[in-house]
């Protein structure tokens, strides 16, 4: 049922589909096909001259494919109440998926992997990961905290050991970009942006990273100190068909090993 009444001159409703609609870069047309509606319903949509129904709503976020958070701020804004819960890590209801995720970071082993939310903090390792990463600065102290970016890009972070550095962070800028959920960037993940770019070293123009080129199949990064040596690529998983916020935002990043080398050492140190 509808929670307030809303002000159709201000419309937020009509604004927020028109915003999501130009993200997609899809024309009314466009929507309106894919929603099976007119492109005049629309217009009055977007217009406020007329008021959506919930469900129609939910048709046109499937269609835009909108994030379930987002999706959340559609309805609000019509005056429904929101349909997609968002469970705190520890819920009860989580616990299944906890124990998926335990179990595949486990089977990952001798090689790292972590879970990151929305905003790349870590949330959960195996155990290999702290380990591999301790070997390069001192968690306990680290300025980057648990995000996997800071990590990357802060001088006090890994940045220092990572021998390919320049390649693999202007891949992971453009990462940011294509992993985001419904490959939308939200505030927080612009303000991280920011803060990242700001780093000393970081080229002015990875601020508008290229999307359109070719991606290479793996970006292999090179973790060198003293005698130390590591080469990993990286592959990323998410879950499917999560009905939660939380599970929809998680990735799981998990190291591969890119020569025989790196696997005999992870196996004689990591393992």
């Amino acid at each position: 049922m509808r929670t307030k009444k809303t002000n159709k001159s201000e419309n937020p409703t009509g604004k927020l589909l028109k915003y999501w609609r130009n993200v997609r870069r899809k024309s009314q047309l466009d929507l309106a096909l894919d929603a099976e509606i007119s492109q005049r319903h629309l217009s009055f949509i977007e217009s406020g001259r007329s008021n959506p129904s919930r469900e129609m709503i939910l048709t046109l976020a499937v269609a835009l494919d909108v994030p379930f958070r987002e999706r959340n701020d559609l309805l609000t804004a019509a005056g429904f109440a929101p349909v997609y819960r968002e469970s705190g890590w520890d819920d009860a209801e989580l616990e299944p998926a906890r124990k998926a995720l335990e179990m595949i970071l486990k089977n990952q082993e001798p090689f790292p992997a972590v879970v990151m939310d929305r905003h790349w903090n870590i949330v959960m390792t195996n155990r290999t990961a702290p380990r591999f990463f301790g070997l390069f600065v001192d968690l306990s102290a680290n300025p980057a905290g648990g995000n996997v970016l800071r990590m990357m890009f802060h001088p006090g972070g890994v940045r220092p050991f990572v021998v390919n550095w320049e390649s693999v962070a202007k891949g992971l800028i453009r990462r940011v970009f294509r992993e985001s959920v419904g490959n939308f960037t939200d505030r927080e993940t612009r303000d991280l942006l920011d803060e990242i770019l700001a780093f000393p070293g970081v080229p002015e123009n990875w601020r508008k990273p290229d999307l359109e080129s070719a991606n290479l199949p793996v970006i292999p990064v090179n973790f060198r100190k003293d005698d130390l040596e590591f080469n990993f690529f990286s592959a990323v998983t998410t879950l499917g068909t999560p009905q939660d916020i939380t599970l929809q935002e998680i990735r799981i990043e998990s190291f591969f090993p890119a020569d025989e080398a790196t696997e005999r050492l992870a196996g004689k140190i990591l393992g």
